[in-house]
């Protein structure tokens, strides 16, 4: 029984986002069998992706209402399923593994956990998120992008948070498991923000702390001149935005892994090298995450379009201004998902899958 609860769920957390696929040594289930005990497993499966209160999902499983709000109040705080407080309300959400429960073990990681996520990126989620359009998008670094042409908000990395009126800052979760593992890079940690209800969360369960709109755009400041990437979550409305490395990223590290990380993100600008300013400094080489940039034949840069995910880390640091961001052909721009909902419901729609739970599914 055991085991065919956590194959459930497994099924389930596959579903959503990029998925949550087997591997041949079942390093997926270990992560599993960590995190959340077996009726910690059997709640989630009653989950859904919508906000609901304990009351309505004590219903629909014909369970007692202050047993499951326990149950869902304790998975909440191991940061396993999403919380929303509001006033006298509070309501519960399923989350995919990315962006999801992966992100929340941030103030609960151990070098065991970061060792089985990173084995487990490696033999699996890494692969399959490199095969469809990750849930994260990529905006240039703020002073990357020319004043010749209008940039809309949510293309705008400053303009994101100025919008946000609730701004909490946590720790990468990448560098902090890589960190455990010893293998992390030097660049800043405390560098993802949440916005709004999210950020709530991360305050409530002591994983992130508030900081107001001048704090957060100092941070960006930081990321910048470190040379990390701003990838909000893929919506024009995004509860959250990560500056991330080639290094310790998942989602960077996965898509770098493919021939082609531009048809891998959601971008609308590309780097592209003046020859005759180029003085072959490589500063460019050493900032692009992607392994986009190289130094050709003719002794200057070369952009390989293909890798090239239009960030502008290596515009703001050339002291000949010789690399500029263009903006792709109109037929080329994609726009965001109004919302994170939209975003997953449209992943879903890509890969195939269906957001109504598996039980929901078996009952019928």
């Amino acid at each position: 029984m055991s085991q065919d609860v956590y194959e459930l769920l497994r099924e389930q957390l596959d579903n959503y986002s990029v998925g949550f696929p087997k591997t041949e040594s079942g390093v997926e289930m270990k992560i599993l069998k960590k995190l959340f005990t077996e009726e910690d497993a059997r709640m989630f499966l009653h989950l859904t992706l919508m906000l609901e209160t304990p009351e309505q999902i004590a219903q629909r499983m014909g369970a007692d209402p202050e047993e499951v709000a326990q149950k869902l109040h304790e998975m909440a705080d191991k940061g396993l399923i999403f919380r929303l407080k509001k006033q006298d309300s509070v309501k519960y959400a399923a989350v995919p593994f990315v962006v999801g429960f992966y992100e929340f073990q941030v103030d609960r990681m151990d070098r065991e956990l970061a060792a089985l996520m990173d084995q487990y990126m490696e033999e699996g989620f890494g692969r399959q998120a490199a095969a469809y359009t990750v849930p994260m998008r990529t905006i240039p670094v703020g002073r990357s992008i020319s004043v010749s042409w209008p940039v809309a908000p949510y293309e705008d990395v400053r303009q994101i948070i100025k919008e946000k009126d609730r701004i909490a800052v946590a720790k990468c979760i990448c560098r902090v498991q890589k960190g455990l593992l010893e293998e992390a890079c030097d660049k800043p940690i405390e560098v993802c923000f949440a916005f709004g209800s999210h950020a709530q969360y991360y305050v409530d369960r002591h994983m992130g702390r508030w900081i107001t709109q001048k704090e957060a755009l100092q941070i960006l400041e930081q990321c910048e001149e470190a040379g990390l990437v701003p990838q909000p979550f893929n919506a024009k409305n995004p509860g959250g935005m990560c500056n991330c490395c080639g290094d310790c990223c998942g989602i960077l590290r996965a898509i770098k892994k493919h021939r082609k990380p531009s048809s891998m993100v959601i971008t609308n600008y590309y780097a592209e090298v003046d020859p005759e300013a180029c003085v072959a400094c490589e500063t460019c080489v050493e900032r692009c995450q992607m392994d986009a940039v190289s130094i050709g034949p003719e002794n200057v840069a070369v952009v390989d379009p293909d890798r090239c995910i239009g960030c502008g880390l290596c515009v703001t640091t050339c002291s000949v201004e010789a690399m500029t961001l263009k903006k792709k052909p109109q037929d080329q721009l994609r726009e965001p998902p109004n919302t994170g909902k939209d975003t997953i419901m449209e992943l879903a729609r890509q890969r195939g899958k269906s957001l109504i739970p598996l039980v929901f599914q078996k009952s019928r």
